[in-house]
């Protein structure tokens, strides 16, 4: 069921705008990946069969999914290196920042069934994940998908340091973890669906999310 759209202030807009843009200035590539998880994590939620809804909601949980990124010292998240056990648990707490951060506006429906999405992107099927250490079912279903859409962006995108791995190649990565860090399922659904999907224009900027969201409703 759609949520009353009407019921979305505009000073929402005006805030979500405006840590976008900062997460975009703080870390260009942070804000280019959260773009293209977005979008295929919304992909890959219509073909696993989620609503419009659903669907929806896992496209902007992805926008702001790293947003808590912002929060961590430049030192580590722009280290072009192995980061050390230390940096390592600092990198993890960004999910919580992330949900911190949009604390001021998840009296709003939409806002706050974008919270589970957000939170546990990091968990993994076999309970090895962060922040929670969920395991299987009870990571949340948005969680699910969008890790997925994540790890495989990261797999694939070059950086400095590395050279993006081929599709294929990434393809079997998931299908190598499948069971033990990603739901089988989806990784199933993905391989398949993500082979016809056209490819991302880093060009084309998004419109205002409030004006997505209301065309849509």
């Amino acid at each position: 069921m759609w949520m009353s759209w009407e019921n979305i202030p505009e000073w929402t807009l005006k805030l979500t705008d405006t840590l976008l843009k900062a997460l975009e200035e703080r870390d260009p590539y942070t804000f280019g990946h959260c773009r293209r998880v977005a979008r295929n994590a919304k992909l890959l939620a219509k073909a696993a069969g989620l609503n419009e809804y659903e669907s929806m909601v896992v496209e902007y949980a992805s926008v702001f999914h790293d947003l808590g990124k912002i929060a961590i010292p430049d030192s580590i998240l722009l280290k072009p290196g192995r980061l050390t056990a230390e940096e390592n648990e600092i990198i993890r707490t960004h999910p919580i920042k992330s949900v911190e951060i949009l604390e001021p506006v998840t009296s709003i429906p939409f806002f706050k069934d974008l919270i589970p999405g957000i939170l546990h992107h990091h968990e993994r099927t076999d309970g090895k994940g962060y922040p929670h250490k969920l395991k299987g079912e009870e990571i949340p279903m948005t969680a699910r998908v969008i890790l997925i859409a994540d790890t495989f962006d990261a797999m694939t995108t070059t950086r400095p340091y590395r050279q993006g791995l081929p599709d294929e190649v990434a393809y079997k990565e998931l299908q190598t973890f499948a069971g033990r860090q990603f739901d089988s399922d989806l990784v199933k659904v993905f391989c398949k669906a993500h082979k016809s999907w056209e490819p991302f224009e880093e060009s084309i900027r998004e419109e205002n999310i409030y004006n997505r969201i209301r065309k849509a409703a």
